[in-house]
Parts: C-alpha cells; sequence; structure tokens
C-alpha cells in the first residue's frame, strides 16, 4: 500500500482530489486544514470563480495567503462581505451553498459522523470530543457534503459512538422523512486509500477510485463496515504537474498542510 511515489505525498494527492471536486461557479463552505489548500487549487485551476464562505464570516474573500483557521485574517482579504456565522448558516438554510467540507472522529456507511464522543456513555466518555460546531448545520443544509479522513477501522466505523452530524441516515428516503430537504447530503469521501461516494439505490458509501499503490482488499481491510464497489473501480489520478507546483510554491511554500505525514 503506498502513501508516495517520490513525486509527490499522500496530503498532495488528498487535496488534488478534494480540489477537483469543486466546481466553477458555485459556493463552499470552507474549513480549516485541507479544505483550505484544496479550495485555493481549485480556485487557481479549474475554478476561478468558486465562492468560498467561512463560518466566521468572510465570503468570497481573495485566498492570497493560506489562512490558518476559519476565524484567520486571510479568510477576509478583499470579500465581498464581512459578515459573521449567522449570515453564512442562513446563507446554507436558504441553500445557495453548494458544498461543505466535514471532518470528525467516526463515519459509518451512510456517511453520518461523530464529533462529540468516544464511548458508550455520554456522561462518562472515554473520549469527549470538540462537537458539531456548526457541522451539523452545514450537513444537514448545504447541498453536497465532502469529507476528508484518515481511513482505518477507528474512524470508518459500523456503528457511530454518537450521531452528531447527518448523512443519510439509515439510507434511501432517510434524510427527507427526518424533514431534511431532498438532494442534500453526503457526496465524496476522499479518504488515505480511495474516493468514494454513494450508491444511488441504498445510499451506501462506495469506493470509486483506489488511490495509486492501494488494492480494493486494503480497503476492506481499514474498513469496519461492508464497503461497497462500483462497477468499474479507477484509479485515482495523480497530481499533475501544475497542481504540484501551485501547491508548493503558492499556497503552502511552509509545508503547514502538505507537510504533514498522512496517518
Amino acid at each position: 500500500m503506498s502513501q508516495s511515489n517520490g513525486r509527490y505525498n499522500l496530503m498532495e494527492l488528498m487535496v488534488c482530489v478534494a480540489a477537483r471536486q469543486l466546481e466553477d461557479g458555485k459556493t463552499a463552505v470552507i474549513g480549516t486544514g485541507m479544505p483550505l489548500a484544496a479550495a485555493m487549487l481549485a480556485q487557481k485551476t479549474h475554478a476561478p470563480n468558486l465562492i468560498t464562505m467561512f463560518e466566521a464570516g468572510g465570503i468570497a474573500p481573495q485566498l492570497i495567503a493560506l489562512p490558518l483557521s476559519v476565524a484567520g485574517s486571510y479568510t477576509q482579504t478583499h470579500a465581498i462581505m464581512h459578515s459573521s456565522m449567522n449570515e453564512i448558516m442562513e446563507a446554507c438554510q436558504r441553500g445557495i451553498v453548494d458544498y461543505t467540507f466535514l471532518g470528525g472522529a467516526q463515519i459509518d456507511m451512510y456517511g453520518n459522523i461523530n464529533s462529540t464522543m468516544l464511548g458508550a456513555d455520554f456522561q462518562k466518555p472515554k473520549v469527549r470530543l470538540p462537537g458539531s460546531g456548526g457541522a451539523n448545520d452545514l450537513a444537514s443544509l448545504c447541498w453536497k457534503t465532502l469529507v476528508i479522513t484518515p481511513h482505518d477501522k477507528r474512524r470508518f466505523v459500523s456503528q457511530l459512538d454518537f450521531v452528531t452530524t447527518p448523512g443519510y441516515l439509515t439510507g434511501l428516503g432517510a434524510r427527507e422523512r427526518a424533514g431534511l430537504l431532498p438532494g442534500t447530503g453526503p457526496f465524496k469521501v476522499i479518504s488515505t486509500l480511495a474516493l468514494m461516494g454513494y450508491a444511488p439505490a441504498s445510499r451506501r458509501m462506495c469506493v470509486e477510485s483506489l488511490h495509486p499503490g492501494v488494492s480494493k482488499e486494503d480497503v476492506i481491510a481499514n474498513t469496519g463496515f461492508e464497503m461497497l464497489f462500483a462497477d468499474r473501480v479507477f484509479i485515482t489520478e495523480e497530481p499533475t504537474e501544475r497542481e504540484l507546483r501551485i501547491l508548493r510554491e503558492e499556497i503552502d511554500p511552509k509545508g503547514i498542510i502538505i507537510g504533514k505525514q498522512g496517518a
């Protein structure tokens, strides 16, 4: 199972894969870390008119340097609006936000996410996690939810210890029965092993492409539920020389994100 081929590392691959999911002219609420690098890469390559939004209130800034957080000053540079979390969430509620990036400690086959606690007892958990923040609102209201995460059995689990953020809940039709808008929900999962979508008939997670050097057996061995595979599973397209140059020279020259080791 390869995490680097000498030309690029795993973090660079994941950022490139995430960036390719974002379309030109769409709106996206961006989170800290790899989503920031992915959004910048998308804007500098195929999606110059991507409208980025940040939970702290920045709307459509010029991302001239990599922000360290969603409240960093670079998320406000030449923004068309300096607003607040209220305006960002209201935009999501009005249905005008296409994408959001999320993460968490656990994810299940339907894209539900846990970022609240690990353990069986809410009052005395094994680990107390940061909680939802705005993740529940974003996943409930935005049209497409993207997740970037390491891939192992501790994270890809058959049952969450706590449902912080709704994916497809229990499968096809469950979001709608819960009162969430039809057409919203999980879109893609970019992991350290593969790119996954969701099967239309069941809303279960489904591998669409394997990263170079990764096998189906690797994914199965590192997943705590029965992972589906598309009828035709592709090999993830490697980063281009242009993508790598932009990432290394313009977006993250200090290696704050792409210099990390993918776990």
